[in-house]
């Protein structure tokens, strides 16, 4: 029988793998190991509690104030030991995280299969995200099946001369979003004052510490203070280079709710009552456009531009002048909001772990259905 490995590190692999994890397991045919780094401790235990998940394996490396070559280095020699253990016929990474690198070059070490979800994402900025960028092109390279989540994904993969394994699957972050929503449907977990319109903010990526997050921070400041209708929503990511600016910008503004980073149902409640979704988060730009909810994002360049080409999301980067305009322009301009709001998900349609599924048991020389690609 078939093992397969799948590695999570952070909750974002969590959330993307849980439904492909769920599938597997379910599937008497494949035995599924689930590793985890907890490359983030907290994150990553929140997401495991929601879906029910225990991993097979616990490196628990996280310390505090860790930095890439601590992950990088504890996770490598933990998964030689485990990899070496478990023998896996394949292991199934996700994303573009250290631990999603570090998992596929164990695996490369030992001669075992690596199977890349999410593949081929590209911002062409290897500062920018930091050090995401590096990680997937590298993860790429080390990887037998590349699951391209759409079709600009795999022209990437095409350009940089991979010619074979190359599958459009759509995002399973869709998918996971589908599973909440289902859960959701008879809850009402936040309680929003209907008269106000909710921006929910998230900023934690390690490019906009210093500067870039004080500016973001005295642009929700200058936002609430011009528009009296409007509530900002802020989770705020643990790490004290977030924290620190956003406590010391923030904290007393009145209509500026500075809360703990919710459960992902919580969090999935949060944004489908918001109006507009501002973030520097990649997963973020996936999800609210099944949501209706413009995005605007708070980087230089994103590796997702399938939702600014299709119009779900605007480039604002970090200046507080661009930021608080373009807000300005979608409180104000009706027209404006329902062309963001309206547009189909170009990422995904809740299938991408059927269709990954398939294709893995397909490369087993198991049986399989003959599932179409993903096309938006």
């Amino acid at each position: 029988m078939p093992k397969l490995a799948f590695i999570i590190g952070t909750r974002p692999d969590a959330i993307k793998l849980t439904p492909l994890v769920d599938s597997m397991k379910k599937d008497t045919s494949l035995e599924t190991f689930l590793i985890a780094t907890a490359q983030h401790r907290k994150m990553l235990d929140q997401v495991l509690s929601v879906f029910s998940l225990s991993p097979d394996y616990d490196f628990n490396i996280m310390i505090e104030d860790q930095d890439l070559f601590h992950i990088s280095t504890h996770a490598l020699a933990q998964l030689k030991k485990t990899y070496t253990s478990v023998s896996p016929d394949m292991v199934i990474v996700q994303g573009d995280t250290t631990t999603t690198f570090i998992a596929a070059l164990a695996a490369f070490y030992l001669n075992i299969p690596v199977a890349h979800v999410e593949a081929g994402l590209r911002s062409f900025d290897m500062q920018n995200p930091y050090p995401e960028e590096m990680n997937r092109i590298l993860t790429d390279r080390l990887s037998t099946l590349l699951f391209a989540p759409t079709e600009k994904a795999r022209e990437n993969l095409i350009r940089e001369g991979f010619t074979e394994n190359i599958y459009i699957t759509g995002n399973t972050a869709i998918d996971a979003l589908y599973y909440a929503l289902n859960r959701l449907k008879k809850r009402d977990v936040h309680k929003n004052n209907k008269k106000q319109k909710t921006i929910l903010v998230t900023c934690h990526r390690r490019e906009n510490f210093g500067k870039p997050i004080r500016e973001i921070c005295f642009a929700l400041r200058e936002i609430v203070h011009k528009f009296d209708d409007v509530e900002i929503v802020y989770p705020v990511h643990p790490n004290p280079n977030v924290l620190t600016p956003v406590n010391e910008t923030l904290k007393n503004i009145d209509r500026i709710k500075i809360i703990k980073p919710p459960s992902y149902f919580e969090f999935i409640d949060l944004m489908r009552k918001s109006y507009i979704v501002l973030t520097d988060s990649g997963g973020l730009q996936e999800e609210a456009p099944s949501l209706n909810k413009p995005v605007l994002v708070m980087r230089k360049v994103t590796e997702r531009t399938e939702g600014i080409e299709a119009g779900t999301a605007i480039i604002v980067g970090t200046d507080k002048k661009k930021i608080v305009g373009t807000v300005s322009k979608l409180l104000t301009d009706k027209n404006l909001y329902n062309s963001m709001s309206g547009k189909k998900n170009p990422y995904g349609d809740g299938n991408a772990s059927q269709r990954i599924h398939n294709y893995i048991r397909k490369y087993l020389n198991l049986s399989f259905e003959d599932i179409p690609e993903f096309t938006p």
